[in-house]
C-alpha cells in the first residue's frame, strides 16, 4: 500500500519518516550495492578510477568491490566481451546473489564497439544477461559510471515487491539463472538468449536495379 506524499512531507518536517516496508527495504538495498570485482578491458581503469579519492564511490554505498560473485550483487561488465569470455561472465552472474544487477559500461560492453566487426567480439553483452543500466562512451568517465550507479539506485527505489509490476527477482515465474552458451562448430550456442533479448526486426527494402 502506497504511502500518502502529503503525509509522508507533513510528518518529514515534524520529524517523524513515515515509508512503507516495500520503500525501505527498496531504499536499503539501493544504498549498499556490492559490486562485482572483475575487469574486462580499459574501461575497467575508469571503473578502478571512480572508487578512488577523487571520486569516491563510497559516497552513494557501493565501495565494497567483492572478489566472489556470492557475496556480490552488482556486476559491472566493463570492457570488450570477447566470445571466448562471454560465458564465464554469464558463469559470474549466475553465481552472484539476488536480487541482482548488471550495468553495461562503455561501447564494447554494449554493442562490441570499434571491434564490433570482429569475429571474436560479443556484439554487447545484453544478449546473454539482462542488462538494468546502459553507460555509453569510450571509454566513459568515472562521472559517468557515478551517474549510471545513481540511476540504478533510483530503478531499485522504485521497485515493486508484490503485484503484476513486480521486479523480475521478486516473481517466482522468472528464473534467476540464465542459460550458459557453448562454443558450437560456428560460433556461440545460442548466439543469444532469445528470453531476454529480442531486438526489433527491421524491414529492409529489395535492392532495385
Amino acid at each position: 500500500m502506497a504511502v500518502d506524499p502529503d503525509l509522508q512531507e507533513t510528518m518529514r518536517r515534524a520529524g517523524v519518516h513515515v515509508t512503507s516496508f516495500e520503500q525501505l527495504i527498496d531504499w536499503g538495498r539501493s544504498n549498499s550495492l556490492w559490486p562485482l570485482q572483475f575487469g574486462l578491458a580499459c574501461c575497467a581503469i575508469e571503473m578502478i578510477a571512480a572508487t578512488m579519492a577523487r571520486y569516491d564511490m563510497a559516497r552513494f554505498g557501493a565501495e565494497v568491490f567483492r572478489p566472489s560473485p556470492r557475496q556480490a550483487d552488482l556486476m559491472i561488465v566493463a570492457g570488450t566481451v570477447t566470445k571466448k569470455m562471454a560465458p564465464q561472465v554469464v558463469r559470474l552472474y549466475n553465481q552472484m546473489a539476488e536480487p541482482k544487477y548488471v550495468i553495461a559500461m562503455g561501447a564494447c560492453a554494449i554493442s562490441g564497439g570499434p571491434f564490433k566487426e570482429g569475429y571474436n567480439v560479443l556484439k554487447g553483452i545484453d544478449r546473454f544477461v539482462p542488462v538494468d543500466i546502459v553507460i555509453p562512451g569510450c571509454p566513459p568517465r568515472p562521472e559517468a559510471l557515478l551517474d549510471g550507479l545513481m540511476a540504478l539506485q533510483t530503478k531499485i527505489r522504485q521497485e515493486k515487491l508484490l503485484g503484476p509490476n513486480r521486479a523480475r527477482h521478486a516473481s517466482a515465474s522468472i528464473p534467476g539463472d540464465v542459460p550458459v552458451p557453448i562454443f558450437g562448430p560456428h560460433d556461440l550456442e545460442p548466439s543469444a538468449n532469445r528470453a531476454i533479448w529480442n531486438p526489433p526486426t527491421i524491414p529492409r527494402k529489395p535492392d532495385v536495379a
